[in-house]
């Protein structure tokens, strides 16, 4: 079953959606916490004699990433949101380039008090004396989390424009870019993969608009289930095959399915759908709960912040641990190991806790949007994006730089809040 092979949608008028989808943002916040849980549970990490060790946990069981590795559903929720907000901007009478810079300021100013933070903190933790190695290391990782916002910011961008093409037109176009890019990638011309950047991810933002239109009404029970299960074979007859990993992360020393991110993630994002949709009567009922809709109305929110400072949760506890005290982390898949996670994810959840409460109000970006120097700002705030992206907050120019025309396209986007009345 493909992508492209989804009905056309209908041609009478679709009636408004709903200004809340509780299956968009049960897949939004499990996404993302499952994208953090795995984060933290791979490193493998040593420290001896100034330098820091680093392994991967999921290395000996790949598979366990088809499941993990959810940044396909991640997209087709981001794609299904910015087709509710756009069509409800216009329907509003919003233009284009009004709500873009909104998007673009709401995605961009959570990255500005990390990079307040992470382009001193290198010097201080060197200058306390922390070895360099661990230390850009770190920076270098945490810095590595944008591109998700970088690739991100390019969905948004085309979105206005995405929405008016029809999904029989764009689907096929954009898989069989997927796909074309593979060959040439794996024909010899390694940089061609990185077009996949825009074909992959723009492939599964663009089934989102489909859900958000009603499209994927007809995707329950058997249907879904069909999906489901000739995806996840059309991965393993992939891997099975071709020149893809088994691993659906990239692993040190192996050809990635991700960077750049490859055609094989559309089988995978199939497979997920069908599973998603066959479940989605279950999780909507779930998140009918008053307890459930009370946690989803508290994450939703503050994901963004969730997500940029995980890393940084990450680096503070196996800091202390591995380079303070030089604990190194048990055999992966071992009894210590599995012993050990509990505790372990319990501190780094402590940590994200008081980060996020300290730092979510950054989510909400002060004073409102300005759209008239939108096209100016938007290459300024992605390069900046793309950049950390590359070289991460290590010590150097660069990552001040991009940190610079970061702040400077979000001041092209902003515009101060009115001063407040003078009391006579």
């Amino acid at each position: 079953m493909s992508l492209t092979m989804l009905p056309p949608a209908p041609e009478r008028a679709l009636a408004a959606p709903p200004p809340r989808d509780r299956f968009i943002d049960v897949l939004r916040v499990f996404g993302m916490v499952l994208v953090v849980v795995q984060h933290w549970t791979m490193p493998v990490l040593s420290y001896a004699q100034g330098r820091l060790t680093t392994g991967n946990a999921l290395a000996g069981v790949p598979y366990v990433t088809w499941i993990s590795q959810v940044m396909p559903l991640v997209f087709f929720a981001g794609g299904a949101a910015n087709a509710i907000s756009f069509r409800s901007a216009v329907r509003r009478g919003g233009t284009a380039r009004e709500w873009t810079a909104r998007r673009v300021r709401r995605l961009a100013w959570p990255v500005v008090p990390l990079a307040v933070v992470w382009l001193p903190l290198p010097h201080l933790l060197v200058a306390l004396g922390v070895p360099a190695q661990p230390v850009e290391v770190a920076a270098r990782t945490v810095g590595q989390l944008l591109w998700f916002l970088a690739v991100y910011l390019l969905a948004v961008v085309a979105t206005p424009h995405l929405l008016r093409v029809r999904a029989g037109v764009a689907l096929p176009v954009l898989a069989g870019g997927a796909v074309l890019m593979d060959v040439v990638r794996f024909s010899g011309l390694e940089a061609a993969g990185y077009l996949n950047v825009a074909f992959v991810w723009l492939a599964v933002h663009q089934v989102g608009f489909r859900y958000a239109e009603g499209g994927l009404a007809w995707l329950t029970g058997r249907r879904a289930a069909g999906l489901a299960v000739a995806g996840f074979a059309m991965v393993a007859a992939l891997v099975a095959t071709g020149p893809y990993p088994a691993s659906m992360i990239g692993m040190p020393g192996m050809i990635s399915n991700m960077a750049p991110p490859s055609a094989c993630l559309l089988a995978l994002f199939a497979g997920q759908l069908g599973l998603a949709m066959l479940l989605r009567p279950a999780l909507n009922a779930l998140a009918a709960r008053p307890r459930v809709e009370a946690v989803l109305t508290a994450l939703a929110p503050r994901m963004m912040t969730v997500y940029l400072w995980h890393m940084t949760a990450l680096v503070a506890v196996a800091g202390t641990a591995t380079v303070g005290f030089g604990l190194a982390t048990p055999g992966a898949g071992s009894a210590g190991w599995w012993s050990a996670v509990p505790l372990w994810l319990a501190a780094l959840a402590l940590v994200l806790v008081a980060l996020t409460a300290l730092l979510g109000r950054f989510e909400e970006p002060r004073g409102a949007a300005a759209h008239r120097h939108a096209l100016t700002a938007t290459p300024l705030v992605g390069g900046a994006l793309l950049t950390l992206t590359i070289t991460g907050f290590a010590p150097g120019p660069a990552p001040v730089i991009a940190s610079a025309a970061l702040v400077a396209g979000l001041a092209l986007v902003s515009r101060p809040a009115a001063a407040a009345p003078r009391r006579r």
